[in-house]
């Protein structure tokens, strides 16, 4: 696999059982950040104030957590860990951490399996910039795709990642693929989707058009990812970055975006350095999340390591 660059000043942690997990991407100093949410079903915590127009400038974590809305509280275990360290924004004597947030369905034990606060506050002692795993684990230990036909003839999926350097600037992206269609390849070849009784894939798409629903788990879906850069980027830019990088969800997922799907895009930005060209990163953001779902859909079946360090002189042209 190819090496996964952690911009300087995040770092990644994951904790979860054999059903479902949390994965969280903290940035104690702080990072610009945007996002954009797609879909009918999202659920999502803190949204609004990333907002262009709305005043915070900086957040300190993003938390991709399974559980559906039952999911949301593990970003408080969050809140927790940073406010005993005093990370966040500063009033007065208090601090309060600034932590953004999005859920999966992946409720499918016959019991409820969720994350919780201390599942959140597990991750964070857990997150590294170093070693970090991807695959079946975190939030993505129960995510699936390609649930047409409900989940028997569905696929596991997972959390994959994918670094991609343009315009001066290290781009990489985590994604949990828990979508209702299928994964491909960009070019419609299925990589991973709902399945016949041989086995062979359905092609979801091709199903919906000549009206053969099956069972079509609705509101059980949803994929989530965050793209991160060491680039010196405005709020307006962080959110332009958020929702140009939903091309790679329709490129690679199909269908996207539907009803069932709470498809949401996060952006964390370090302000390292100022990129070459915006539209670079643009690309680069694409095409690193393109890889990041892909390798979440072929990840399912093992646990991969393949972080490193990140070592960027910052450019002075940026001063």
């Amino acid at each position: 696999m190819e090496d996964i660059i952690i911009p300087s000043g995040i770092k990644i942690g994951s904790y979860n059982d054999e059903y479902t997990g949390v994965t969280v991407i903290t940035c104690n100093k702080g990072a610009v950040a945007g996002v954009d949410v797609r879909g009918g079903a999202p659920g999502t915590r803190e949204t609004d104030l990333l907002r262009p127009e709305k005043a915070m400038e900086k957040i300190n974590a993003v938390v991709l957590s399974g559980g559906s809305a039952y999911g949301l509280a593990s970003a408080c275990g969050v809140m927790e860990y940073m406010r005993e360290r005093g990370i966040g924004y500063k009033i007065g004597k208090k601090v309060v951490p600034i932590v953004c947030g999005a859920v999966i369905f992946d409720l499918n034990d016959k019991e409820y399996h969720y994350p919780t606060a201390e599942w959140g506050y597990k991750a964070c002692e857990a997150a590294s910039d170093k070693n970090v795993s991807f695959g079946q684990v975190g939030v993505g230990k129960g995510a699936t795709v390609g649930k047409i036909r409900g989940l028997a003839h569905a696929q596991k999926s997972g959390l994959g990642a994918a670094t991609v350097k343009a315009g001066g600037c290290v781009v990489t992206a985590v994604v949990a693929v828990n979508a209702m269609g299928d994964i491909t390849d960009g070019k419609g070849n299925i990589l991973a989707g709902a399945t016949g009784n041989k086995g062979s894939f359905l092609d979801t798409e091709r199903c919906l058009r000549e009206g053969k629903w099956f069972t079509l788990l609705t509101g059980a879906n949803t994929t989530i990812g965050c793209v991160m850069t060491n680039a010196k980027l405005t709020k307006v830019e962080a959110n332009k970055l958020a929702t140009i990088t939903h091309n790679a969800y329709a490129k690679h997922i199909s269908p996207v975006h539907t009803d069932f799907d709470g498809d949401t895009v996060f952006t964390l930005n370090t302000g390292v350095r100022r990129p070459y060209d915006f539209i670079l990163l643009q690309v680069a953001a694409v095409e690193a999340m393109g890889r990041a779902i892909m390798n979440a859909a072929s990840g399912a079946e093992y646990e991969i390591k393949y972080c490193k360090e990140e070592s960027v002189e910052e450019d002075s042209s940026a001063k």
